[in-house]
């Protein structure tokens, strides 16, 4: 009886809980595809019926570009802090023209604004807002581009762009554009434009606001009673499609989350059998907090330590990156310190790290070297001489990567 008691009673705790909702204050960077229908309120009227908050502020002057929120009130905005989620639109045609173009004219803008977002709102979340492909391409330009004659072609191009900026800024993403041509696929008979085949409808903006709740508070708006003025079938279908196409792949559409991992591995020698070297393993990382479970921690990224005496500790890794962590314990017994005649494991070096178009590696052995990605995918491999070898790192794109060889393994970085 007491133990059912106690499950009820927990259960009652998680129900209230859920019952609380969450709260988001978020900020809208964009132009009138977030101003028509007042996008930012329907999210939030989504939020209400699902039990959540969502309070906010925009910054929405038609046409805007993102160059041009570089230098307006959006700057002052995010300067202000204590935003949960920034959302940047850019204008409906740019992203989609010619690459050039884009990396001169959207790329450095993207990134200024994704980098004010970390430095002014350490614990934001920067959400791209993939828009959608014109209802009939952008024929304005497709005389200079091709691809935009139609909205297949349009709505591809966008689709990539803002899954680059993405990706590249360390932000997540919200794909409206992918949820439209969902529903232009199976569902054409719901109008998603206004009458200029760009603007969004109700439907259209609806369409919006259900992908932003499910990204904003990672539920799906499946069971919302709000419909924004549309018929129950046409919003329910809306819903649908969005945890279809949002909420069945948060995953790959949310910036990484840190993924703590490490081993253990005792240091070789004759007498310090008590002494280990921490091999972080973690990815999507870039700070670091180890607790060895005898009073002693550490910040260092891959460190070694020296337990006092025999016994069982529990060594706890938490790897962080803009306020989101996570957490990897291992329990560690150890006996009394025993002598240890064993010959040293061949080492190897690496320099100058970071690095920037090659990386010098001195081995005590000749075997293949690999360069991993923190994901744990396999870059390429190279033949190692015993010696110093130079290892050429252009086909690398900045960031933090392994080096395997002769079963041990060293992080660098590739700027």
């Amino acid at each position: 009886m007491k133990k059912l008691f106690t499950v009820l009673l927990a259960l009652c705790i998680t129900l209230q809980l859920l019952a609380q909702g969450q709260s988001k204050h978020a900020l809208f960077i964009g132009n009138s595809y977030t101003e028509v229908n007042n996008l930012p309120y329907l999210v939030s009227q989504v939020a209400s019926s699902m039990g959540d908050t969502l309070t906010y502020q925009a910054n929405t002057p038609g046409g805007c570009t993102f160059q041009q929120h570089c230098n307006n009130q959006s700057m002052t905005l995010i300067q202000q802090g204590g935003w949960d989620i920034v959302v940047l639109q850019e204008q409906s045609q740019y992203p989609s023209f010619p690459q050039s173009q884009v990396q001169n004219e959207v790329f450095p803008y993207a990134a200024q604004l994704v980098q004010a977002v970390y430095t002014y709102c350490p614990c934001a979340e920067p959400m791209f807002y993939m828009t959608w492909g014109r209802r009939d391409g952008d024929q304005q330009n497709a005389q200079f581009f091709p691809v935009l004659g139609t909205y297949q072609g349009m709505d591809s191009m966008l689709y990539e762009r803002y899954l680059y900026m993405a990706k590249t800024n360390d932000a997540s993403l919200c794909p409206v554009g992918r949820v439209w041509r969902s529903l232009r696929t199976s569902h054409p008979d719901i109008e998603l434009y206004s009458g200029d085949g760009s603007h969004p409808s109700m439907a259209g903006s609806y369409a919006a606001a259900c992908a932003f709740y499910a990204m904003m508070f990672q539920r799906s708006p499946l069971t919302s009673s709000f419909n924004a003025s549309l018929n129950d079938a046409t919003a329910s279908i809306i819903r649908s499609v969005v945890d279809s196409v949002v909420c069945q792949q948060f995953a790959f559409w949310q910036r990484p989350l840190p993924q703590a991992s490490f081993d253990t591995l005792r240091r070789e020698g004759t007498v310090c059998s008590n002494v280990f070297d921490f091999e972080n393993n973690s990815s999507y990382a870039d700070r670091y907090f180890w607790d060895f479970g005898d009073g002693d921690t550490s910040d260092f990224e891959s460190p070694n330590h020296a337990f006092p005496n025999p016994g069982t500790y529990t060594i706890t890794l938490v790897a962080s990156r803009h306020c989101m962590s996570d957490t990897a314990t291992l329990i560690l017994t150890i006996a009394e310190p025993v002598a240890i005649h064993q010959p040293s494991a061949p080492t190897f070096h690496l320099y100058p790290n970071p690095a920037t178009t090659c990386l010098w590696l001195e081995s005590e052995v000749s075997a293949p070297a690999q360069v991993f990605d923190l994901t744990g995918r396999l870059l390429f491999s190279v033949e190692v001489v015993e010696g110093v070898n130079q290892i050429d790192l252009q086909r690398l794109i900045p960031g933090r990567y392994l080096l395997r060889l002769a079963d041990r393994s060293l992080p660098f970085v590739k700027q």
